[in-house]
């Protein structure tokens, strides 16, 4: 029962809110705004669309190779093509059942190089600690920046969920089953000692995760490829803005919010489904309404449209080729090949 209601809350409840936030999106515009929508979608460049694509395949490539310097300490070779596989891998199951790309992922690599799950893991840990790090710092630098825009678009965003009383009590339904199940998670870490134990060994794993990065041979490779790893993430989502003239003359602060947003919503559901183009589309808005009226929220939802769909096809294509081309390289017999770089 518990691992029934465990798939449930991991997989079926996120795939149905970015469905019905999806049907919210589009429920939301009336006609005219609709015929902006499309008109949009009609008349983008996809050149800069293509490009960003690049960019964001480059940062694929850069994630493969930063995760070497994790595995080598540990005396660990592997083929460069492998990692790239199972990351890729890893992010189309994501896709699927958020938060479940990192095991596959570590499975993966198990399959193809043989290296010990749990010691994969331990490193995919110790990655994801210093992307949060890197997430932080720019949401802070973000909301620092544009201050007062940050608190209106908290605002923009409270009104538009709450526009018909439909949306309003789902929303309403949301926050309290999320605060509920904070509640009792809180109660069963407190009176459980066994889980609280769990939790106090999964933060301290963390931390020497985070310490092990400076355990390695080359420590500024591994924060280099980091840094470059975010920076080609900007880049590509600011890149999307040239594909529609209305947007592209937005100032970066809005870009960073815009992306900041984007990035906290792809948490919420399988791969962002729904809430990324809607909550991406409601910043674009923000900053366009004045400059555009009531074409702004069409805009706005074709551009956050545009950047969530072609990053998931890229994805989808890029996986489905890396599940073909990975399994030849198994050991159907056991032994461990040793893969070059």
């Amino acid at each position: 029962m518990k691992k029934v209601a465990g798939v449930l809350l991991k997989t079926v409840f996120p795939l149905v809110l970015g469905v019905y936030l999806i049907w919210f999106l589009f429920q939301s515009m009336d006609e005219e705004v609709k015929q902006y929508f499309y008109k949009a979608l009609r008349e983008a460049n996809y050149f800069w669309v293509f490009l960003s694509l690049l960019l964001s395949f480059f940062a694929l490539l850069s994630r493969a190779y930063r995760w070497k310097y994790l595995l080598e300490p540990m005396g660990y070779k592997t083929s460069f093509w492998n990692r790239y596989h199972a990351v890729v891998i890893g992010y189309i199951v994501n896709l699927t059942i958020p938060r479940a790309g990192e095991a596959t992922r570590s499975g993966m690599l198990y399959r193809s190089d043989g290296v010990p799950f749990s010691k994969s893991f331990g490193t995919i840990l110790a990655e994801r600690v210093f992307d949060l790090i890197m997430l932080l710092i720019i949401a802070i630098s973000a909301s620092f920046i544009g201050a007062g825009d940050f608190w209106k678009i908290k605002e923009l965003i409270e009104a538009s969920f709450s526009s018909s009383p439909e949306s309003s009590s789902i929303i309403q339904l949301i926050k309290w089953i999320v605060i509920g199940l904070f509640l009792l998670g809180f109660a069963i870490v407190f009176l459980v000692k066994k889980i609280r134990l769990k939790i106090i060994g999964f933060i301290k794993g963390l931390i020497s995760g985070v310490l092990s990065v400076f355990k390695t041979k080359k420590p500024f490779s591994f924060l280099g490829h980091t840094l470059l790893i975010w920076i080609l993430y900007i880049v590509y989502f600011g890149v999307c803005f040239l594909a529609l003239p209305e947007t592209s003359t937005m100032n970066s602060t809005g870009i960073l919010l815009a992306f900041i947003a984007g990035s906290l919503g792809i948490s919420l559901t399988n791969g962002g489904i729904g809430v990324f183009p809607l909550v991406v589309g409601l910043v674009v808005e923000y900053y366009l309404k004045d400059q555009y009226g009531s074409q702004a929220q069409g805009i706005g939802y074709a551009l956050g449209m545009i950047i969530w769909s072609s990053q998931t096809l890229m994805i989808i294509l890029l996986g489905l080729l890396s599940f073909y081309l990975l399994p030849k390289n198994y050991s159907k017999d056991g032994d461990i090949r040793e893969n070059q770089e």
